[in-house]
């Protein structure tokens, strides 16, 4: 602990204040950089963030930290970090703006989208180091609420060209998935000789060697421990050493230093401090308020502000996040009951009623309606702010607290319906079973059952969900016809994702149930969505898809709210596919995606990410599916959802046409114990191999995979119906004339079913892959016209090719030429390079001199510098590109500057015309 220069100040933390102060250094020039230091408690993290802050000369210095009580409230740590900026909040685009305010109850309005808060965050901040660099500093991360802590993220991985640095602290052990990914850097302990000399230089009078070793063994190189644990013991006490080593936990032991210090101060100051533990967020309004109730003078705090345990300024904080634990455990459960009772009381019911529901759930002895309801009240507002994690820790406590058993019991369920939506599923099973103690009736047992099939179908696997929700269905029938609806929903659409069922069981099975449960004729969409499906699997194709296309088209014009969107658009989505309604699966999707981002239901999130990214892949769309599957894979691992995070790389990969990257994902899916069970997703890596054959044209090795993913008719839909079109190209490229053709008609009979562009279409360009002549022709024309009324632009850029492939080998070069050219244009742009390198060698083939796509611009552009490249060609301003690929004006800027220094260009005009002539260019 020597001289003014900081890296001084902390023993045996060199190369971590070197990599500390390396972040501030990169700050200060204009670039952003994010650490998550990680470490065990009192291992020096609070440490290294006070270091921060004294080392950043010219910085200006925000700090949050999070509380272990508030962990369910809502954006709580998000706030504490931008309430210093909250008045730049005029600055920003009025979307950002209103998501924010809403998000922080400054103003009422429908929940705000997720991602629209990150980036209203990421824009605050960058305005906020505009005039001078940002170092945000955020202690105990492993306690911020969860949502603070999933756009904390988002931010920091969205961070680059400002003059930002960000340190998160994390304590470990620690489960908070969402850093993952984030540079590291872990705080280890002590090594002997730092730790003698910390102890020593604690330590008064001289410390007997043999005592000193003991003690630096048993705090095993902590920081804290050696500082804290010898305060206030006799010289007889540190003789004796701590007693047995394993007495209590480490973390105990520093608390129990640190509630030694408390106890020594006056019983007022006891007092204000309990009172300051039990109020996390700091407001020095709020503690002054309590404290007058409970008659106690603020300038008790006076003992504790010279011990420096405390510091009350602008807000209260604590030395260290232990002092506010040892403090809090130090009151007896009447102290804490009447020090929530009084910041209950001085807490305005008016604007911060959560808060204040909360401190009275604390204050309760026992059970109480009133409290109960109020807390219920509480998750009804959480609900609606999209904090679906708050509603579950508002009911659950809410359930503790009611005296009924039965009402006990059916606000435990809610909760666990709650900590469902938000992901959070042990949590969810733990609740379930709690509330299946109760005297539940009937109805709420039904409900019980479907909730644990869903928990199971989200978290674990399709197939292992599928007993559960059959079981559930059958239960739901004689009690009530809309749960039976949703359970059946439910049941059908774990089938069909599935693909073949185990234990014997068979869709058409299920659907024979369904039909046989139906309460009469379908009066809405709903039952005509399920009927259909069920009268697909009883009766065929033909007979249930006027049904459900009836039905889709209920969906999309007469509007869907948010709960019974949630519930049927996922299966909605899924049938949209199946009958090939391009349009309805489009528009459904993406507001499916848009609902379940407004309201945090991170358990339908996932599933709607992969429905929408299959569609925006056929779209032509690949860079916007590759972002969609980024925020599948961030969300599939904070919620350890792995079935939906991994099957969204599948469904992209392919149509790139890069064997590696595909392999890859084929082969990390199939070695997935869980997934490796489910059949679908077996069919569905066989489509992906067949799809990247085929753009390779390596016919044969596609046929092997198309043949094998065509094994299983009865899963309906989906990949299986996907691998029929790319059966029908393989089979006729490797000379199986008949194979072809029998796919082809299996096609046209399902195309004349559905009755839209996009099925009558490919179904034109199967067949004429199997005819000749002038009939040959006759269907291209007929595929190219109708595919070219619909959004599958991809598809449609496939026809093309097949018909100027075709026309090469008529010997027709002027003409293949037309169709050829085209279709490179169109798949170059797309990013498919696996089917344009396929275009532009039948270009060669007709006598056309073509090129590559030059490395120089295909290769050297990175994928978000190729996809900002591409949005400012078209004519979009940097915030408008920011505001769509979620990061900052300023960072766009400087990944132009990137973009026009490599394509060696100077203005955004040029853009477009330079990637043009490097992806498409023609002699």
């Amino acid at each position: 602990m020597a001289g003014r220069n900081p890296r001084l100040r902390l023993r045996g933390r060199q190369i971590e204040c070197e990599t500390l102060a390396q972040l501030v250094a990169t700050a200060q020039a204009g670039r952003s950089a994010v650490l998550v230091l990680r470490g065990e408690a009192g291992i020096g993290k609070t440490a290294l963030l006070e270091y921060v802050r004294d080392s950043a000369p010219g910085c200006r210095i925000t700090r949050a930290a999070g509380v272990e009580s508030e962990m369910e409230l809502a954006f709580g740590g998000l706030h504490q970090l931008c309430a210093p900026f909250l008045d730049r909040l005029c600055r920003l685009p009025e979307p950002q703006r209103d998501a924010l305010e809403t998000a922080f109850g400054l103003s009422a309005g429908t929940p705000p989208d997720r991602f629209l808060v990150g980036l209203a965050v990421l824009s605050l901040l960058a305005d906020a180091a505009a005039k001078e660099p940002l170092v945000c500093l955020i202690d105990d991360a492993q306690w911020l609420d969860r949502v603070s802590a999933q756009t904390l993220a988002f931010v920091a991985r969205r961070l680059l060209a400002e003059p930002i640095g960000l340190v998160l602290a994390v304590r470990e052990p620690s489960l908070e998935p969402e850093l993952a990914g984030l540079p590291q850097l872990e705080v280890g302990r002590l090594s002997d000789c730092d730790a003698r000399a910390l102890l020593d230089s604690v330590t008064p009078g001289r410390l007997d060697e043999w005592v000193r070793d003991r003690i630096v063994a048993e705090t095993q190189g902590n920081p804290l421990a050696l500082r804290e644990l010898p305060r206030g013991l006799t010289p007889a006490e540190l003789a004796g050493g701590f007693g047995r080593p394993d007495a209590r936990p480490l973390a105990g032991q520093i608390e129990q230093s640190f509630l030694r210090q408390v106890q020594s101060l006056p019983a007022q100051t006891q007092q204000l401090l309990l009172i300051a533990a039990a109020e996390p967020v700091g407001d020095v309004t709020l503690l002054t308020h309590a404290a007058e109730l409970l008659g106690i003078d603020v300038a008790a705090a006076s003992p504790a502000e010279a011990g420096g345990l405390i510091t009350i300024g602008t807000r209260v904080r604590f030395r260290h996040p232990l002092v506010r634990s040892a403090t809090y455990h130090m009151g007896t459960p009447r102290d804490r009951q009447n020090v929530h009772q009084a910041l209950a009381d001085a807490t305005d019911p008016q604007s911060d009623p959560d808060r204040r529901a909360w401190h009275l759930a604390n204050a309760t002895v026992g059970p109480d309606e009133a409290v109960a309801a109020e807390l219920e009240r509480c998750a009804d507002r959480a609900q609606a702010r999209g904090g679906a994690a708050a509603a579950a820790v508002f009911l659950e406590r809410a359930a503790v607290l009611t005296p009924d058993p039965a009402r006990r019991g059916a606000r435990a369920l809610a909760a666990a319906r709650a900590k469902y939506q938000a992901a959070g599923y042990d949590a969810a099973l733990e609740l379930l079973d709690a509330a299946e103690l109760s005297p539940l009736n009937e109805h709420e047992l039904a409900q019980a059952g479907l909730l644990r099939g869903q928990i199971v179908f989200a978290s674990t696997s399709a197939g292992a969900a599928l007993p559960l929700l059959l079981s559930a269905a059958k239960r739901s029938e004689r009690l009530d016809a809309g749960l039976t609806r949703e359970t059946y929903r439910d049941t059908l659409h774990a089938a069909m994702t599935a693909g073949r069922l185990p234990s014997g069981a068979q869709m058409v099975d299920i659907a024979q149930a369904l039909l046989a449960a139906s309460p009469g004729p379908p009066p809405e969409r709903n039952d005509l969505l399920l009927r259909g499906l069920a009268v697909v699997a009883t009766e065929g194709y033909a007979a249930g898809v006027p049904l459900v296309r009836q039905a889709l088209d209920a969906f999309r014009t007469e509007g869907v709210t948010r709960e019974e969107g949630l519930g049927w658009l996922p299966l909605a989505c899924r049938m949209a596919h199946n009958v090939w309604d391009f349009d309805n699966w489009s528009a459904l999707s993406a507001r499916l995606v848009d609902l379940a981002r407004e309201t945090g239901t991170l358990s339908v999130l996932p599933s709607a990410l992969l429905l929408l990214v299959s569609n925006r892949a056929l779209a032509g769309e690949l860079a916007v599916a590759d972002a969609l599957v980024a925020e599948a894979a961030a969300i599939g691992e904070a919620t350890s959802s792995r079935f939906f995070a991994q099957y969204t790389a599948l469904v992209v990969e392919p149509w790139r046409g890069r064997e590696v990257a595909t392999l890859q994902v084929i082969e990390a899916i199939t070695r997935d114990t869980v997934l490796a069970g489910e059949a679908k997703v077996l069919t569905a890596g066989q489509w992906a191999s067949s799809v990247l054959y085929n753009s390779l044209g390596r016919h044969e090795e596609a046929y092997a995979a198309a043949e094998r993913a065509c094994e299983h008719p009865e899963e309906l839909g989906g990949p299986f119906i996907r691998a029929m079109v790319e059966l029908v190209e393989a089979a006729n490229r490797t000379g199986r004339p008949a194979r072809a053709a029998e796919a082809a008609q299996r096609l046209d009979e399902m195309a004349q079913a559905s009755g839209t562009d996009w099925a009558l279409g490919t179904a034109a360009a199967a067949r004429a892959q199997v005819n000749e002549g002038p009939a040959a022709e006759t269907l291209y024309h007929q595929a190219i016209e109708r595919l070219g009324r619909t959004g599958a632009r991809l598809v449609l850029a496939r026809a093309q090719l097949l018909y100027g492939e075709w026309l090469r080998r008529e010997s027709r070069r002027h003409d293949a030429r037309e169709q050829l050219g085209a279709a490179y244009e169109m798949l170059s742009q797309m990013g498919a390079e696996g089917f344009a390198e396929r275009a532009r060698r039948e270009l060669q083939a007709t006598g056309e001199a073509t090129r590559k796509i030059p490395a120089e611009v295909r290769d050297t552009l990175t994928a978000q510098e190729a996809q900002i490249a591409r949005l400012a060609g078209d004519g979009l301003t940097n915030p408008e590109i920011g505001a769509q690929l979620f990061i900052s004006p300023h960072t766009v800027e400087w990944h132009l500057r990137k973009v026009f220094a490599k394509l060696g260009i100077a203005s955004r005009k040029q853009i477009r015309t330079t990637l043009l002539e490097g992806t498409a260019a023609t002699a």
